[in-house]
């Protein structure tokens, strides 16, 4: 069955900042929804890349190797694989992630904020 959703529904169906929700699928990849709030931990997918579409807030990606971006409300960046980087939102900031299903929100590191079964809205 084809279904139409609300980003506005999704993003109101949780609170929890660094904790991403799956919102959909397409083909091998999953929609997923997440509100971040301050900053997430140094980290890296060594075989996902990430898209990150702003829909709320202002997201700086902060990178090892490269100057920080910027990205703001209606604005999207491509984290490709094997990029150390860290996600900071200095303001509540609710973004849309396409990435495969397998990629884990903490990437190389496991530690607290690492969330294996997400939760589906």
């Amino acid at each position: 069955m084809i279904v139409k959703k609300s980003l506005a529904e999704g993003f109101a169906a949780f609170e929890e900042p660094w904790s991403p929700r799956v919102a959909g699928e397409i083909n091998n990849m999953q929609i997923k929804l997440a509100k971040l709030e301050g900053a997430f931990i140094w980290h890296r997918h060594d075989e996902e890349d990430e898209l990150f579409l702003v829909i709320s807030g202002r997201l700086r990606m902060e990178f090892r190797e490269q100057k920080a971006q910027v990205v703001e409300a209606g604005e999207f960046i491509v984290v490709p694989h094997g990029v150390e980087h860290r996600p900071v939102a200095e303001e509540p900031c609710e973004v849309v992630l396409l990435e495969p299903g397998t990629t884990l929100n903490t990437g190389n590191v496991d530690n607290g904020r690492t969330v294996r079964n997400l939760e589906r809205i």
